[in-house]
């Protein structure tokens, strides 16, 4: 079953991180930040939603971080019950992909935790000044990629942040598979 994360909470502020990524480099907020925005994805390598509109992930990412966006992608699934989501698998994937981004890992679950994230994609788009701005879909896809010629949501709205420093009001949540959480 799908899970809906919640709408936009404007203005929150984007929780501050360290993790390792998949390029073998510790990476923060910071790091991650661009002179326009920050665009944070939580990703993983085995959902169907994610593995249905990858490439066009992949693209707005690079026609984002034109635009001065900072782009970073977490996975904070649980690699032991879902193993395609070690850390190895996700170095695996950032390479055979050719992600232009960081993809980070948060083993612990703390940072999906502070950005309240729901499922995998959710998307969490900031202005220049770490506001939230945008929390909605990639485009009209789900489980299958939309049609190709989609209205692209995420980029659109992020492109206003870009330009006005503000998000789209009307925002259509994202839809995806549930963060895999830690069982205790």
């Amino acid at each position: 079953m799908a899970t809906i994360p919640p709408v936009c909470d404007f203005g929150r502020k984007a929780p501050n991180f360290t993790l390792p990524g998949t390029d073998g480099k510790i990476h923060t907020l910071a790091d991650v930040s661009g002179e326009n925005g920050t665009l944070i994805m939580f990703i993983c390598n085995h959902c169907p939603y994610v593995l249905a509109v990858l490439d066009r992930i992949k693209r707005d990412a690079v026609d984002l971080q034109a635009l001065g966006i900072g782009v970073g992608a977490i996975c904070a699934n649980d690699a032991v019950t879902h193993p395609d989501d070690s850390f190895p698998k996700m170095q695996e994937m950032a390479r055979e992909q050719g992600f232009t981004f960081p993809y980070l890992h948060d083993e612990s679950q703390s940072v999906a935790r502070a950005y309240d994230a729901a499922c995998t994609p959710d998307f969490f788009g900031y202005n220049g000044d770490g506001e939230l701005q945008y929390r909605g879909r990639l485009d009209a896809s789900a489980k299958q990629a939309g049609p190709k010629d989609a209205r692209r949501d995420l980029f659109e709205a992020m492109k206003l942040v870009a330009q006005t420093g503000s998000g789209p009001v009307d925002q259509t949540p994202s839809m995806g598979c549930s963060i895999k959480w830690l069982t205790d």
